[in-house]
């Protein structure tokens, strides 16, 4: 598109060049055309100018305030994801605490009846 584009007004520019050349009128008026034209041109760039800055500011401010609110829920994700973190480890330590202490009983539990079991075969088995 900038090839054609620039192709479009350079042929634009010859074509006003060339009005201008063979045009009837005197070289004052032909002047005074030329100056109220650049005059034209120049505030319809100033025009578009402003609208380029504006457009430029607000994409700026979009884009600021769009990274903004991406900060903001990544930092809550992450301290989420921390919470639950530290959650689930406390949780894994509890659980690992009661399977201790379960274990520790069944192991007791489980001397105890070893025990009972041969005091009861030597009271048996004579």
């Amino acid at each position: 598109m900038g090839k054609t584009f620039g192709k479009v007004v350079v042929a634009s520019a010859i074509g006003y060049v060339a009005g201008l050349l063979f045009a009837p009128k005197s070289g004052k008026e032909t002047r005074e055309d030329v100056k109220k034209k650049a005059e034209e041109v120049k505030a319809k760039a100033e025009v578009k100018a402003e609208q380029v800055k504006r457009a430029a500011k607000t994409g700026v401010n979009d884009l600021k305030a769009s990274a903004s609110k991406v900060e903001k829920e990544a930092k809550g994700m992450a301290k989420s994801a921390a919470d639950s973190g530290r959650v689930v480890r406390d949780e894994a330590e509890r659980l690992g605490e009661e399977a201790k202490t379960r274990g520790s009983r069944v192991a007791d539990e489980a001397k105890k009846t070893l025990g009972d079991l041969r005091d009861d075969v030597k009271k048996n088995v004579k």
